[in-house]
């Protein structure tokens, strides 16, 4: 039982690399620029969603 969970859990983890390595590769084959367009544009969200829910440091 052991193993088929180990196997398992071996598979799981080698499948989230996988595709992480596809994510980075498709970035980079659209182009640098327009990654770090979507990472300013991600950064934005987080940003904007943090004032808003810390209220921004109104008094």
């Amino acid at each position: 039982m052991k193993k088929q969970t180990l196997i398992a859990v071996l598979f799981l983890c080698a499948l989230t690399t996988f595709s992480s390595c596809a994510v980075v590769g498709g970035i980079f084959k659209t182009g640098m620029g327009v990654g770090i367009l979507m990472v300013v544009i991600v950064l934005a969200i987080i940003i904007f969603i943090i004032t808003k829910t810390g209220g921004g440091g109104k008094t």
